[in-house]
């Protein structure tokens, strides 16, 4: 694809220039995409990935959910479901990226579904929009639930605060709260944060992977680790578990969306951007395939560890292989990282909800939308995203099954909002207006293969994973999306279809000649 493709003009975008952003150029392309530079642009290319890095991180999503996977297909899944929805994903991330290149604002999904839709562009724009805001603070929820829940089994092992539900509810809100105020500081904290974050991830994943490959007596084997497989669902059907199975490797990896909705803080943003969103998933698949390895040749007691008082079957796995004391350690390192993805998650829901807002998409609007004059921060929306996350899970306290449900709504609610603008760029054809960094002739097969792995998971994910099923086994996921989704509808229906015409922007004052840098592709 040559530099000369950026000339093409699709009508959905007619008001925009082709542009080959540069560091200094940035608060101008953002002019031209219809807004003025409100935050405070301080975030370099490796800051940006290090937001959506530490959204996936591993060492949370992979340890948060391993349980479900020792018993939706065991290790046999769990290792070679990782890599297989690693690759799925990448092609998401990668057409993802390519729209970011050429849309770097912080309104993200629901701005690129605004431009890129051929007709009905608002409504487009209206349901990607929620779909993300529901993923966000599902992401949230999970997120910060699941450091609440290691955090209580360390405490419990050190300190006999025994694993309780309402314990780690307690523990779920100070943690929440925390975040909320880190993030209230500013970007440049956030921006510390999520660069320790990342050393974080990768120094702890290594000495957890080393210290279960050395410190033990036994391993298993690698046909038990390659080859096991295990249903505990009471469904018969292997390849139907196995499917469920899938959740794990799919839950990680989400949440990458936030180096797209940190661009307007971000130096050569339509560059970093898209960058920020590959890079984080390309490390994220290599960091959490080794975790994940090394955690299941370490599995002493299958049974056991499934069984465990501390409620988390990764820390038995800990206790079982190195003993009570390394255990503790190695659970410090795990909270810390979950600790700063949530930190990380909070970043980016809040931009989510400051970009929607802005554009009158959410109830009180004016309220989330005001930037705090001395930080330049939407304190506010920070303030959103922490009391909506704690309030998906309050349920917790009478049905850890409703709950559990909210890591599926965070997977369902993000992949749907992460593929409509991949489809509606697939629609414009060759009519899209790339970006400085794009896929070159890659672009549709990679966004096709994106389309229908996302409408796979969709399904999936909202399918039984327990039977017989009852009241307290039922997967609540199609219930919470049917609510959120039944909302915006309504809504949209009774009112915002008359008033909301897609993202609010001003139009550049004057035109912009198209730079000759050349560009980035991948074909």
């Amino acid at each position: 694809m040559s530099p000369d493709d950026t000339h093409v003009t699709h009508p959905a975008a007619s008001n925009l220039h082709a542009v080959t952003p540069t560091a200094g150029s940035d608060e101008e392309r953002l002019r031209q995409l219809g807004y003025t530079q409100e935050l405070a642009r301080s975030l370099s290319s490796f800051s940006n990935f290090a937001v959506s890095f530490s959204i996936v991180s591993v060492l949370s999503g992979c340890l948060t959910l391993y349980g479900f996977g020792m018993v939706t297909g065991g290790p046999a899944l769990i290792t070679w479901g990782w890599p297989l929805v690693g690759l799925m994903t990448l092609c998401v991330g990668l057409a993802m990226a390519e729209i970011c290149s050429a849309y770097p604002t912080a309104g993200g999904l629901y701005y690129w579904a605004a431009k890129l839709a051929r007709g009905n562009a608002p409504a487009w724009s209206w349901f990607t929009g929620w779909f993300n805001f529901m993923g966000q603070v599902a992401v949230t929820a999970s997120v910060d639930y699941g450091a609440a829940s290691f955090t209580n089994a360390l405490l419990d092992l050190q300190f006999g605060f025994a694993a309780t539900t309402p314990h780690t509810v307690e523990i779920f809100a100070v943690i929440l709260a925390l975040h909320g105020l880190l993030n209230s500081f500013g970007v440049r904290l956030v921006a510390l944060f999520n660069t320790v974050s990342v050393w974080w991830h990768l120094v702890g994943v290594l000495v957890i992977v080393g210290a279960l490959a050395l410190l033990p007596s036994h391993h298993a084997s690698a046909s038990f680790v390659f080859g096991h497989f295990v249903n505990e669902t009471g469904f018969r059907n292997s390849l139907y578990v196995g499917l469920l199975g899938l959740l794990l490797a799919q839950y990680t990896l989400t949440g990458y969306d936030a180096s797209a909705h940190m661009t307007e803080e971000t130096k050569d943003a339509a560059r970093s951007g898209p960058k920020g969103i590959v890079n984080a998933i390309v490390v994220s698949i290599v960091a959490g395939w080794v975790l994940l390895l090394g955690l299941t040749f370490a599995i002493q007691n299958y049974d056991g560890a499934l069984t465990s008082s501390t409620g988390v079957p990764p820390a038995q796995i800990f206790i079982d292989a190195i003993g009570t004391s390394g255990a503790k350690f190695l659970l410090l390192i795990v909270i810390g990282a979950q600790f700063f993805c949530g930190m990380a998650s909070v970043t980016a829901n809040s931009r989510m909800i400051y970009a929607f807002s802005r554009d009158g998409a959410l109830p009180g609007s004016k309220i989330w939308h005001r930037i705090d004059e001395r930080t330049q921060t939407p304190t506010n929306a920070i303030w959103l995203a922490t009391g909506g996350a704690f309030l998906l899970g309050l349920p917790a306290l009478w049905n850890t099954t409703a709950f559990a449900a909210v890591t599926s709504v965070s997977v369902i609610g993000l992949y749907l909002s992460y593929v409509i603008p991949v489809y509606l760029r697939l629609r414009q054809g060759d009519a899209f207006q790339v970006g400085p960094w794009n896929l070159g002739r890659w672009s549709k097969l990679i966004g096709a293969v994106a389309v229908v792995w996302t409408g796979l998971i969709t399904v999936l994910f909202m399918l039984p994973t327990v039977s017989p099923i009852t009241a307290k086994s039922f997967n609540y996921t199609s219930v919470a999306i049917t609510v959120v989704i039944g909302f915006a509808a309504a809504w949209w229906l009774l009112s915002a279809r008359r008033w909301f015409t897609g993202p609010r922007t001003h139009e550049a004052a004057d035109t912009v000649p198209a730079a000759t840098t050349e560009m980035e592709t991948l074909g």
